[in-house]
This record gives structure tokens, sequence and C-alpha cells, in this order.
């Protein structure tokens, strides 16, 4: 018996954002849906209008186990990971040993092939990847503030700030431009 997808099916119990007041609690298994699909789009955006190359699948496979760790590590907040060089080492570390314990929850024959999408090198997939994670970051701090949670007007300064320095990359600026506006349009909106 193999206790993998069931470890990681835990990832709906880890709660994001857990230092700061929430009106709406994401969990880092939604999150990290949210993540693959705007990696994804990214992705083909980058490709279909901008001559990429990117293999869009392994994009959106890499963002949807990209916060894998945390069913052991738990979501450890920005501020706390970041705070000094050491504590990031340390951080990077816990998070490598923890993607070895969930290698080791599944057949010594499937462990190799996870292990590449649990700890990928460095790619220009793998960038993507990171992109849109600090992009969903963006969009759930936006969300917060048109919901009127002051809590996060520092989050979203921050985030902000981190997405001007991807604001070069035309993928990028094409999804700010054509589609972030509407994440904070009401349901009908949207329906428009």
């Amino acid at each position: 018996m193999f206790h993998f997808f069931a470890y990681i099916s835990r990832l709906r119990l880890i709660k994001r954002w857990g230092l700061m007041r929430n009106t709406y609690e994401e969990n880092t298994q939604e999150h990290s849906w949210q993540v693959a699909v705007v990696a994804h789009a990214l992705a083909v955006i980058k490709n279909r209008l901008f001559g990429g190359q990117l293999d869009e699948g392994r994009v959106a496979l890499l963002a949807l186990y990209h916060d894998v760790s945390e069913t052991v590590t738990g979501d450890l907040p920005t501020p706390v990971k970041y705070a000094n060089g050491e504590i990031e080492r340390v951080f990077h570390a816990l998070e490598e040993a923890a993607v070895d314990e969930l290698a080791r929850k599944l057949p010594a024959e499937l462990q190799g092939d996870f292990r590449q999408v649990l700890l990928p090198q460095p790619s220009p997939e793998e960038e993507l990847v990171h992109i849109a994670d600090k992009l969903c970051a963006y969009l759930k701090c936006a969300e917060e503030l048109n919901c009127g949670n002051r809590e996060f007007e520092v989050a979203y300064t921050a985030t902000a700030e981190k997405m001007k320095k991807y604001a070069d990359l035309p993928e990028v600026a094409y999804f700010m431009e054509n589609f972030v506006p509407s994440f904070s349009l009401t349901l009908d909106e949207l329906k428009k």
C-alpha cells in the first residue's frame, strides 16, 4: 500500500495566508489549481502570440505539484520564509527533505518520475510557474482589497512590486492587460 496520493490530497487542509484575516480562506490545493490554470494560460499566450516554445502540459503539471511539500511543512508565511538568508536556506532544505519523504510514499519504480515534478530542475517552464505563483498571490491580494480587507494592503503593494519585475515579459503583460481586470468584476458584470 502506498500513501502518496492520499497524503497530498491533504493539501486542501493547508490554509494559506495564515497570519492574515481573510474574507475568503484559500487552501493550498485550490491555490495549486489556480496557479496551474494561470501558468498554462501564460504558456499558451507565449507560444501562440509571442513565438515561444514552452511545453504547455509540463507547465501545468509543474504548477499542480509546485507546493506539494506543504503537506509536510505546512504553509510558512512569505515574510517568515524570506526573513533572512539563513531561514531561507533552512526552509529550502526542509522542502527538499519533505519531497524526499513524499517520494518514498510511491513505489520505487515511480519515484524518479515524480521527483522530476516535485523538485524540477531550473527551466523556462519552471520559471513560468514561479511567475504564475506570484501573479496568483497578486490576484488574491487584489480580491481581498476589493472586499474592503485592509489587512492585505502591504501584501498587495509587495506583490504588485514583484509583478513589475515580469512586466517586460509579453505573456505577462498580455495576461495583466486582458484578463486581470475581470477579477474585480461582480458576477453580474462578468455575464455581460
